[in-house]
């Protein structure tokens, strides 16, 4: 069996951000990723204002401005007489007054590639996970599946970086809290042209909502559905639903066309839930594998870098000694439990209080009242700040610890 000290299951950007900084940390890490690549569409493609920072602080920040890539300034809405912005990132604090919009693959080869700048980095693709090997009751290595076989990898501490359904969560049997959600998302693409919208912007009327994420010369839709009924909707054919996206947005009618068939049109299963604890001996869960967000506010990528972080400081110097117990891992939990629990908390009131009674609704034209929190944010913009903050920065950003820093430079993609 190989052995190394910290074996990091799924290389998304938890896994990835974790992963590099603790190369930096000089501690013996292998990423574990399933595919031969990171090329799978419809990911999350947010790189928030906290995370650019961050790319700052570990010298990334030049070769990331090398990544093709979209800036985002503002998030608004379609009203009955007009946009109304609700987020306005321009008045963030620091450097970075905007978000990101990128290839998910094109961010995780720039982690992938700063990593292996470290001897102390290992990134194994094609390489699936089956399973834990326990020793006394403790979680010791994995085993995983490759195009040559079956392999066991012996490790001091198991990080699970697997999403939502995670393998390793479920096989450590640690306990999920379920909150559920009234909706799903349907993801889909459609032709950008200059001169229209630059911000994120929705669309919302009772029964139907769509919102519009602008990157380059395409819109990334996401088209909210009442939850479990993607079988249902299927059966209604494709012009059903261009139909429904045009009388949303009716700008829109003749560009639906680009949706040749429902087969374009990709189920976002909604969940939202958090373990009640995120570990157990030898085995800590981050991201999504922790904590299932919900698509509000895109905000679950941002979460899962900043617990990367979070559990990087925390385990760094344990690992080089050789000490990581469950008192060391369960730092990582008490660290970022406040803000995963009031961003879940403040997504639970908005899935309750507007997006349920919205895909729950019978479908009937907008009226023309203009909900109140819009009203006043148009009297009062810099109310529009308070949202900005909690999508694009988050109540307890992470920042770069010390061992990780580099000076800005360009790294070479390979």
């Amino acid at each position: 069996m190989e052995r190394t000290t910290v074996a990091v299951v799924g290389g998304g950007p938890a896994g990835m951000v974790f992963a590099l900084l603790m190369a930096r940390a000089g501690v013996e890490v292998t990423v574990l990723e399933k595919h031969g690549d990171f090329l799978r569409d419809f990911r999350g493609d947010t790189v928030h204002a906290s995370t650019l920072t961050l790319l700052d602080e570990l010298g990334l920040g030049p070769s990331f401005a090398e990544v093709p890539h979209q800036l985002v300034e503002v998030a608004q809405v379609i009203t009955e007489d007009g946009y109304a912005t609700v987020a306005d990132l321009k008045r963030l604090p620091g450097p970075h007054k905007h978000i990101a919009f990128v290839p998910q693959w094109d961010f995780l080869d720039l982690l992938a590639d700063a990593g292996k700048r470290e001897p102390t980095f290992h990134l194994r693709m094609n390489a699936a996970f089956t399973g834990v090997v326990k020793t006394g009751g403790r979680v010791t290595g994995v085993r995983y599946h490759t195009p040559d076989g079956e392999a066991e990898l012996a490790a001091d501490v198991v990080v699970a970086a697997d999403g939502r359904s995670s393998s390793v969560r479920a096989e450590a049997g640690l306990e999920v809290r379920a909150f559920g959600a009234p909706m799903d998302v349907w993801w889909f693409r459609i032709p950008r042209y200059e001169g229209e919208p630059v911000g994120g912007t929705g669309r919302f009327v009772r029964g139907t909502a769509l919102a519009m994420i602008p990157r380059g010369d395409y819109f990334q839709c996401a088209f909210l559905i009442r939850k479990g009924m993607d079988r249902q909707l299927r059966t209604e054919g494709v012009e059903a639903f261009r139909a429904r996206v045009a009388e949303l947005v009716p700008w829109l009618e003749e560009r639906m066309a680009t949706v040749e068939s429902l087969d374009d049109v990709k189920l976002l299963d909604v969940k939202l839930d958090r373990l009640r604890r995120w570990h157990d001996e030898g085995v800590l869960c981050i991201g999504d594998a922790a904590h299932a967000m919900s698509p509000i506010g895109g905000v679950g990528i941002n979460l899962a870098v900043q617990d990367a972080v979070a559990a990087a400081r925390i385990l760094a110097a344990p690992a080089r000694r050789g000490r990581i117990t469950s008192a060391v891992l369960a730092k990582v939990r008490r660290r970022r439990w406040l803000p995963t629990v009031v961003t879940q908390a403040v997504q639970r009131r908005i899935q309750d209080s507007f997006l349920k009674p919205v895909v729950n609704g019978d479908r009937r034209p907008a009226t023309r009242r203009v909900p109140l929190p819009i009203t006043v944010m148009r009297r009062l913009p810099w109310l529009q700040a308070i949202p900005a903050y909690l999508v694009a920065i988050g109540l307890r950003p992470e920042h770069a610890p010390d061992f990780a820093r580099r000076a800005p430079e360009k790294i070479t993609r390979s």
